[in-house]
């Protein structure tokens, strides 16, 4: 929701940083009678608003996005509640729909792992293959990674929007027990002490 939000005015490029300050739900299908599909939520928590660093990455990604959806025309034409200039359209410029982002997610690794079975059976070992994974568990998996590189716990929570520092250690947590193995192994392997 907060990705598919995502407008043009809510990232500045000169100070390289994104305004997380709505996300976006979509209602449809036989039990939403409602006209209105998409709804703008505000974040459940004033620790939900928030202003992310934008890593390098990303400003090149969105300074070629923006470049891309000017030389090709591309407009979002989507409004929500006088809410315009979404940054991530579909090929009708129309605002996506996170549950199509899910879908192409889910084909995407479909197709990958049909590819790798062939692959492996040609060479005579053990397919690598992807699990089912959705947005959500790529939110996860960045916070994971942010641990896993030691950022500090409360670096962490403020980028993720948790209200509270319990939902970013027990994140922290699974990550430290990994690491704590990890980094006891490296210790006594170069130690040589058994």
């Amino acid at each position: 929701g907060e990705a598919v939000g995502l407008r043009w005015e809510d990232v500045d490029m000169e100070k390289r940083e994104i305004n997380i300050n709505h996300s976006l739900a979509y209602f449809a299908g036989r039990k939403n009678k409602a006209e209105q599909k998409w709804l703008v939520h505000e974040p459940k928590t004033e620790a939900g608003k928030r202003v992310i660093p934008m890593v390098d990455s990303v400003y090149t990604a969105l300074i070629e996005e923006k470049s891309r959806q000017d030389a090709e025309g591309i407009k979002c034409k989507t409004k929500i509640d006088e809410m315009t200039g979404f940054i991530f359209c579909n090929r009708f410029n129309e605002v996506c729909i996170p549950e199509s982002v899910n879908r192409e997610l889910k084909r995407i690794v479909e197709n990958h792992n049909a590819t790798e079975e062939v692959r492996a059976v040609k060479e005579r070992r053990e397919a690598v293959v992807l699990p089912h994974f959705s947005c959500h568990h790529l939110r996860h998996t960045f916070c994971t990674r942010l641990c896993e590189a030691d950022v500090h716990v409360k670096v962490i929570q403020a980028v993720m929007g948790h209200k509270d520092i319990q939902t970013t250690m027990d994140i922290y947590a699974e990550v430290t027990e990994w690491k704590k193995k990890e980094s006891l192994n490296e210790v006594f392997n170069e130690m040589k002490l058994f």
